[in-house]
């Protein structure tokens, strides 16, 4: 069977040692006294609770389930996931980056991302009912009427309740637009909600008293389309002007899927017969509320991802030092046993390392993101906070879909690295590989991240997010430009950061003219963007362990960092050329296609 070990040294070393998470703290006043010792310390308590109460419900809770009483249309989650839950609670996890006026710690959000990747290490499936709750929470702290706020988010914050966003219909769903669940007024400021969602994680479960829904339907007279959505919150049992639950609302589970992976999430076809809810925000913008939740969901699945991409390595790793099989093509190494371990084949190493590579890449790149909206929220710089909005802005489709793509990569090279073994179940390895299938689908495809990508991101805003992602990769240049210990690293990044501006104008001239173009590009761009992002922090992590081992450190921490970059910029970097070629390769030879597609 699996298993897992937080991997608290590296994320220190990101978050102290790279991104030097403290010096920004000093300059928020809700954070200054946080320090690296704290860090550390909950970190540590974190690691405990992920690798000791829910990894070892992973398993039997995959080939376990979740059920569906038919008749109550209640679900029972498996063995020992309740328990985890309200232990979860009772150490006060859930409020760990809650805002203390509703009960929460008030820790930053890079804590909390810590904490979140281990959880997702340990058991996806488990981890996806508190990790709904915290985007519910965020968006009605950020909407939600002073009366919402009152209600719901001190339950929301200690645990008591949970929450999940309703969104997808049977008919529709990226495309919001065409969703057809309506809300009639009832007269005392409450709506009467009907209609149907799919696709619903968390939407019933057997945690807690209450969980709270925010759903998207239409008012009678909204206009057509993505314009006229408008979000409520609907709780499962109604909440009375103290706070009591009262009875029962007319919103239920009517059936799970049948799924892939995460089985230990009930994914709920859920469904409002008049249920009650009031409105959060303003009629028509629902959309905009949600998408507080759903940009929080979208860096949460790429945290899912690099979960995953992390314990997968670990037990791929381990095997392969065990596992004898064969010689190496250099001659015997382990000369006292009938063959050598696997870990002396070229390839065996390549497999691991892309995971290794992708994994801390991800960390590094994820936990940036976390201080971006941690200076977003709480730094008391107007133009500190807009730049870090619009930088974490254009990182978010890159978060989701690169890491969760490379999450796919990862997962079935550490299947193959174990072979036969890899694909039973008993290994562990098939369920990363399956968990993780969906991580590339949810929240909004990768091929529409993408589109949000260059369309809006970047075209959309004439690349001025880029260029200031870009005056990033540029100081990092200069800085390191003549240190020839750093070519290795440097050369390669400043080309591409030479050549995206270029690629970026060449697509956008081009779908000027036919906006297919930036269709059939979109992807490819993605990937080349993510590599240039990983190829920053692999430089800044590369640059720090050199420091260290010049200045004598011999921590083969270092070394071993040291060895990682090199193999990203060595044989995974390159795939930049191969991609910004076939993107170049336009729309005209998917388009004009009926014959073939016929």
């Amino acid at each position: 069977m699996p298993t897992y070990t937080p991997p608290l040294r590296d994320m220190q070393f990101v978050m102290h040692e790279v991104l030097a998470v403290t010096d920004d703290f000093r300059a928020m006043p809700r954070h200054a006294e946080v320090d690296v010792d704290t860090i550390n310390a909950v970190l540590e308590e974190g690691g405990k609770f992920a690798s000791e109460v829910i990894q070892p419900l992973n398993s039997s809770g995959d080939q376990e389930g979740c059920r569906l009483d038919r008749d109550t249309h209640e679900v029972t989650t498996p063995k020992g996931f309740k328990q985890a839950f309200a232990k979860y609670v009772e150490a006060g996890w859930p409020a760990l980056a809650a805002d203390p006026a509703y009960g929460g710690q008030g820790l930053p959000i890079v804590v909390n991302q810590c904490l979140y990747e281990m959880l997702n290490s340990a058991n996806q499936a488990w981890t996806m009912y508190p990790g709904l709750t915290h985007g519910a929470y965020e968006a009605l702290h950020a909407h939600g009427t002073d009366e919402q706020k009152r209600l719901y988010l001190p339950k929301l914050t200690s645990g008591e309740w949970t929450g999940t966003m309703c969104l997808t219909e049977p008919h529709c769903g990226t495309d919001l637009g065409l969703l057809r669940s309506k809300a009639e007024p009832v007269g005392d400021g409450s709506w009467r909600i009907t209609g149907q969602k799919i696709f619903i994680s968390a939407g019933e479960h057997d945690f807690v008293s209450n969980i709270v829904h925010l759903v998207l339907a239409r008012l009678p007279d909204a206009p057509a389309g993505s314009k006229g959505i408008s979000l409520f919150v609907v709780p499962k049992f109604k909440v009375k002007a103290d706070g009591s639950l009262g009875e029962r609302n007319g919103i239920y589970c009517g059936g799970l899927e049948n799924k892939m992976g995460i089985h230990g999430n009930a994914t709920c076809q859920m469904v409002l017969d008049g249920a009650v809810g009031t409105l959060v925000g303003q009629p028509n913008k629902g959309l905009q509320a949600m998408f507080v939740m759903m940009n929080a969901a979208r860096i949460g699945v790429g945290m899912q991802s690099l979960g995953l991409t992390e314990v997968a390595f670990q037990n791929a790793l381990a095997y392969a030092k065990d596992r004898i099989q064969s010689r190496s093509l250099t001659g015997p190494k382990n000369k006292d046993k009938p063959a050598d371990s696997i870990l002396v084949h070229p390839d065996v190493r390549k497999m691991l390392l892309t995971a290794k590579a992708y994994a801390e890449g991800g960390r590094a790149l994820n936990l940036f993101c976390a201080l971006l909206i941690d200076r977003e929220l709480s730094h008391p710089d107007e133009k500190v906070r807009k730049n870090s909005a619009e930088l974490v802005a254009l990182l978010t489709p890159i978060v989701k879909a690169f890491l969760t793509d490379n999450g796919h990569i990862a997962t079935n090279a550490c299947m193959q690295v174990l072979g036969g073994h890899g694909y039973i179940q008993e290994s562990g390895m098939e369920q990363f590989v399956r968990d993780n299938r969906i991580n590339m689908t949810y929240e909004g495809t990768n091929t529409i991240q993408s589109l949000d990508l260059l369309g809006r991101k970047v075209l959309g805003d004439n690349g001025a997010a880029l260029r200031k992602f870009g005056k990033m990769v540029a100081q990092l240049v200069e800085e390191e430009g003549v240190n020839e210990k750093m070519a290795e690293f440097i050369n390669p990044l400043a080309y591409l950061g030479d050549q995206i501006t270029k690629f970026t104008t060449e697509i956008g001239f081009k779908g000027l003219q036919n906006p297919d173009e930036v269709g059939a590009a979109a992807v490819d761009y993605l990937r080349v963007a993510g590599h240039l992002v990983f190829a920053y922090f692999w430089a800044r992590m590369a640059q720090v362990a050199l420091r260290q081992i010049e200045a004598g450190n011999a921590d083969p921490f270092y070394l071993g960092k040291l060895q990682t970059a090199r193999f990203y910029f060595a044989k995974l970097f390159p795939e930049t050329a191969a991609l910004m070629r076939t993107a170049r390769g336009g729309a005209k030879v998917l388009m004009d296609t009926d014959a073939a597609l016929a």
